[in-house]
């Protein structure tokens, strides 16, 4: 039975087109075909797009792309990997109780009972062992020093609050474009808007073709997943799967007209 590379190879050949061509044709890169005709497939690109070029190269060569994306899958790359918790040891804390019996076993030597005076001066510790670090007491003295100045800020914004409110709460702030005069009726300025819907999972980038503003950087949506975005003018739609997307835009619902990856050009608002 063929490898994946193997088919891809032999369907090349067989249609006398060079790794060249066939990157110029499927705008992938040559080095990515030549590593699937490998059976290399990882290239250093999420398990989406390296579905996504197989089924786009499948279906350039004339091959059943569902049939190689299965087989791929067979390969165990499309398990997602077990995400190793992680771990953040504070340290061990063992206590132990000790009975009554124990501590009588355990009493100090006969010799080295401290003195009256160093047992009355010596600080008693917990048997308690843990590698914590021990927290340090908080000053009563600067307690109560940052609890003053805290109220005293309160007490400053409460009175500047209720200064502003008394004397300005009869203002208010007017845009200059809601400055009209009377008897002007200003009409509510729509933005036009764009929606974009997944039928499944791809990668999305969407760029304004005027100045190059990013509006939607390399998002993955998943099926039946929308997103809407503003319509300034001419924008750039990039798709990893491109059958998996749909626009709505003016009234109408269409797709991006092509398959794989790809790149594609939404007319301004009007030229629809």
């Amino acid at each position: 039975m063929q490898t994946i590379g193997e088919r891809l190879e032999d369907a090349r050949k067989q249609k006398g087109i060079s790794i060249r061509e066939a990157a110029e044709s499927t705008k992938i890169r040559g080095e990515y075909l030549q590593k699937f005709e490998s059976n290399h497939f990882d290239i250093g690109l999420s398990n989406i797009y390296v579905r996504g070029f197989l089924r786009t190269y499948s279906n350039f060569l004339k091959l059943p792309a569902e049939r190689i994306l299965n087989d791929y899958a067979a390969l165990g790359n499309d398990e997602p990997r077990a995400r190793q918790p992680s771990r953040e040891i504070y340290g061990r804390m063992d206590v132990s109780v000790a009975s009554a019996d124990d501590r009588g076993d355990r009493s100090t030597p006969p010799g080295d009972e401290p003195s009256g005076d160093n047992q009355r001066s010596q600080p008693k510790y917990s048997r308690s062992r843990t590698n914590l670090p021990a927290a340090p007491l908080l000053d009563p003295a600067f307690v109560l020093k940052f609890g003053k100045i805290a109220l005293v800020v309160v007490a400053i914004v409460a009175v500047t609050w209720t200064v502003k409110s008394l004397f300005f709460s009869g203002e208010k702030s007017v845009s200059p474009a809601a400055r009209t005069t009377p008897g002007t009726t200003v009409a509510p300025v729509v933005e036009n808007t764009i929606k974009l819907i997944a039928l499944d999972t791809l990668q999305v980038q969407v760029v304004t073709v005027s100045d190059g503003r990013v509006l939607l950087a390399n998002t993955t949506l998943v099926r039946g997943q929308t997103t809407v975005l503003p319509w300034p003018g001419q924008l750039y739609i990039t798709a990893s799967v491109g059958e998996n997307l749909q626009i709505e835009a003016a009234g109408k619902r269409f797709g991006l007209g092509f398959k794989g990856y790809n790149r594609g050009i939404l007319p301004a608002p009007g030229a629809l």
